[in-house]
Parts: C-alpha cells; structure tokens; sequence
C-alpha cells in the first residue's frame, strides 16, 4: 500500500539513515535528521535545527529545490485534519510576519499529520 498512498498524496516515513544519505550535501556538521516522510518524491525533513522541503521537479526529478526553514524563523502554523466530505488534510506554515503562507501542502486522509504537527511544535516551541 506504500507506493499508493503515495500517489494518493499521503506521507509515509522515510528511514533516517536513507534520508542523511541521501541530503548528505545538504546537511550541515553536527545536523542530525529526527524525523522525515516521503510524499511521491518529495522530502518533509525535520533536522535538530531546521525543516527541509525537498521538492523534486519535472519528469526525472533531477532538477531539485531544497527549502530550508530555520524553525526560529516560522511564526505560526495550522493543521487541518481531513473530514467526511472534505478529504484533503492541510498544513500550513507562514515565515517571520508574512500574511500569507510560505508553505501549504496538502495531503488526503494522511494519518501523519498529528505526528508532523506534534513534531513542527515541538521543533518550533523549544
């Protein structure tokens, strides 16, 4: 079922070995990755210093962009949790005094999202 919550626009865990693996370059010393999922391509990275959004573009994924969120930099966020008729999950994260989101993602029926808002808190109230 792994593949296809995964085309159905749900997150699934990814190892933290494989994850370090694979952002390597991106990691800085002394950056550990604690927490991270996999949506279809993309990353959502919690590390003990920042949140990493990894979005894999075009038809090979090999054009990447890497966001990177110092978690001292977001001010707020929001969960909206899937319902009866409303299938889609929300978060949403908005940087420093922006009005709008930076960040809005979506994920259908996803059982993660108590476990990324609990993790963002955590990471964004220490």
């Amino acid at each position: 079922m792994g593949l296809f919550d995964g085309l159905m626009g749900n997150a699934n865990d990814k190892s933290i070995a494989a994850t370090e693996k694979e952002l390597a370059d991106v990691l800085i010393p002394g950056e550990e990755v604690d927490l991270s999922f996999v949506l279809v391509r993309d990353l959502m990275v919690f590390t003990n210093k920042r949140l990493i959004l990894v979005d894999k573009q075009g038809m090979t994924g090999k054009k990447t962009e890497y966001k990177s969120l110092p978690y001292k930099s977001i001010s707020r966020f929001s969960v909206e949790t899937s319902g009866h008729f409303d299938l889609e999950a929300e978060l949403h994260i908005w940087i420093s005094s922006a009005v709008e989101p930076s960040v809005s993602l979506q994920f259908r029926k996803d059982k993660h999202i108590v476990t990324i808002q609990k993790a963002l808190a955590a990471a964004v109230l220490r």
